[in-house]
Order: C-alpha cells, then structure tokens, then sequence
C-alpha cells in the first residue's frame, strides 16, 4: 500500500471516531432533556415545598393592621394675610413732630401714633371762637333793637319797612352765630387730627416718613399696621372637591391646620372662613381662606405654610404603615405573615393615607401582621425572621 494511501485511511478511522463521541454526547444530552421534560410534567407542589423548607428564613421589620378613625384631609401650600390693614395716613398738613412708638411694635387700637404741630389749628381754634363771641354780641344788640321796634311798631310810629329791617339783621346774626359755632367745631376736629392714634390693634411696619419732615393732607402712609392676631390664611384647592367642601361647609365649621415648613410638628389650629365665588379657570382651583386665632404669633401675612383641610372622618378604619403597601403588575399588595411565620402574597384595594398609614378598603383585616420592610427578598410560602416590630 502507497504510503498516501495509508495516511488517508487513518484520518477516515479518526474521523469515524469523532463522529462516534459526538453521537455519545448527543444521546447523553437528549437523556437529559427528557428526564428535564418528565420532572417538569411532575407535580410541583412538593418540590416547591422542599425548596422553601431550605431556604433560609428572610430578616423582615414587621407591624400590624389597627382600627381608627381616620380624617380624610387636603393639603396644600397656602400662605399668610393680615387679618386687617391700615394705612396711616395724616389728615392735615403739618410739621411731623414726634412718633410715639418703635418700628415693628404691637399697639393697641388708640394708641397714639403720631403727633403733628399743632400751634396753627390752636391758633385757627381760637380766632374761630373770637369771632362767635363778636357775633353772639352783635346777635344780643339786634334783638333788643328788634324789640324795641317792633313796639313802637304796634304803637304806629315806625313803619312796617323799619320793622322788617331789624327783624331781618337779628336773623342774619343768628345764622351768622350758627356758622360761628360750626367753625369751632372744624376748628376743634383739625386741632384733633394733629394727634393721630391706631384704629386698630396689631403690629407696625416701618415709617415712611421720618419726625421733623412737612406731611400733607391724604399724602403717602406714615406707616402701615397689619392686624395679625387672628390671621387669615389663603389657599386653593382643586375643584373636584368644591361640592363636597360646600355641603361640608353649609353643615358648620370645618378645621383647617397650618403647619410652618420649619416646625412641621406643631400645627396651628383654624376654620374656614371662606370659600370664594368663583373658579379659577386658568388653574381649575378655588381659592379659600381659613381663619386662625394666632395669639401666639407665629403664622406671619406673606408667609407661606402648609395647609391642611380635613373633609371627613372614617370612623373605624382598618390601617397599616404605609411601607407596607407595595405596587405591583396587578395592583397594590402586601406581604401577610402568618401563624408559622410564613408569609402569603394579599392583593389590597388601598385608600387615603394619614400621617404614616394607609387606609386598607379590603384584603387586610384588623389585627394581621404585615412586612414594612425587607419585601425584595420574599416570595409567597417563604418564611421570615422578624427582626422588630413596627
């Protein structure tokens, strides 16, 4: 045989050999699959089981569902107003001679404010009351004169004509006495508007004008007041509430909480005082208003705080922490642990949140015990460790 001949014949035997090895594996792999396919066609709940009882129990923080009434609220952003303002404003023109209170100070309602000269309306004053004295005078001489004449009158010895003159001259001094005494009176209020008090009570903002400046007249306000002890607070909510907040409001007071972004934690407490009359198409919000005592003083016109509307109350309710709610394909649900620590998969039809819980409507009873975290690594027949309570 050509040694050619001889090299060919062996790569032919090697190569049967692969392919021999490689039917081998093939059979061996096939083998495989079916024995895959027959367990797969096998029950599983017993396999599952098994494989449960090996898995190691999960760590989980753990609470329980509770019954209580639960307010159903509306919060917002909202934000201070003065109760009242005023502008103070000098109603006659004057030398400004002094201020009797400190920028930002609380005055009470007739507290004197300012004080304006006053030499020029005194002066006024009395010229005014000189002039009612001369014409109360002459006003005495006329009607002697009148009565006089008109004896000699009814005697015949003067004519009608003179009688009717001093009759005329003693009712143009009385109406001349009358205007005296009018004049008195402007004079007395002026002299009055020199001296300006606080009509009401709050806090003042800073002057405008500084003491020894000229003011006139209705000019520019000296200072502004701003009662804020009570202190609305004015906020919008959606429309889709409106209805409901009216009937509510139509049935009596409705509280309203005021939270300062800084201080969370010590709500103040109000009622709404209005609700306004139209909508606001560009926003679809209503704007409202709460009312609130203040008498600490620590809402402020201007600021802006978080407002709380409460609606209703659902009496009884069934509550869980609201970190045990979680959302998945199908919905919410959370994660029951049972009597022998296993825990069961329980879809929940979710409702308001309050505070830190939430309102479970259905799938959760009072009393069961729910997983508030560590849910990522759970599977429904698992078992858990509880590690606290929440």
């Amino acid at each position: 045989m050509e040694p050619s001949r001889v090299v060919n014949h062996r790569s032919r035997t090697r190569s049967h050999r692969g392919v021999a090895t490689a039917c081998a594996l093939g059979g061996v792999a096939l083998l495989l699959l079916c024995l895959g396919a027959c367990s797969k066609d096998a029950p599983q709940g017993g396999a599952q089981a098994a494989q449960m009882m090996q898995m190691p129990p999960v760590p989980v923080t753990v609470g329980r569902a509770t019954r209580r009434t639960v307010p159903v609220r509306i919060t917002v952003i909202g934000n201070g107003e003065a109760y009242t303002t005023v502008n103070i404003k000098a109603q006659v023109d004057g030398l400004l001679q002094r201020a009797d209170f400190r920028e930002g100070q609380d005055v009470k309602q007739g507290d004197e404010l300012f004080a304006i000269d006053s030499a020029p309306f005194e002066a006024a004053l009395h010229q005014a009351e000189a002039n009612l004295l001369r014409d109360q005078a002459q006003l005495k001489n006329a009607q002697g004169q009148f009565q006089r004449n008109d004896a000699l009158f009814q005697q015949g010895i003067v004519s009608k004509d003179q009688e009717e003159t001093f009759r005329t001259n003693e009712a143009a001094l009385e109406a001349t006495v009358k205007a005296d005494q009018a004049s008195i009176e402007n004079a007395k209020i002026q002299l009055g508007y020199c001296v300006i008090r606080s009509p009401i009570s709050g806090r003042t903002g800073a002057l405008s004008i500084k003491v020894g400046n000229l003011v006139k007249n209705n000019d520019a306000a000296l200072v502004t007041i701003n009662q804020i002890s009570p202190l609305y607070v004015d906020f919008s909510v959606p429309e889709q509430y409106l209805d409901e907040i009216k009937r509510r409001f139509a049935e009596g007071p409705m509280p309203v909480s005021a939270a300062i972004p800084q201080d969370t934690a010590h709500p103040e407490a109000g009622t709404l005082a209005f609700i306004n009359n139209t909508v606001d198409t560009t926003t679809g919000t209503v704007m409202m208003k709460a009312s609130f005592p203040n008498e600490g003083k620590r809402l402020w016109p201007g600021q802006f705080v978080n407002v709380t509307l409460t609606l209703q109350s659902l009496p009884d309710a069934v509550v869980v922490p609201s970190q045990a709610v979680q959302t998945g394909q199908n919905g919410k649900y959370v994660f029951v642990v049972k009597a022998d620590n296993s825990v069961e998969l329980r879809p929940v039809v979710a409702g308001v949140t309050d505070g830190g819980d939430t309102v479970i409507e259905q799938g959760v009873s009072a009393g069961d015990t729910v997983v508030t975290d560590g849910q990522l690594m759970l599977m429904p027949g698992g078992h858990v460790m509880i590690r606290n309570r929440s």
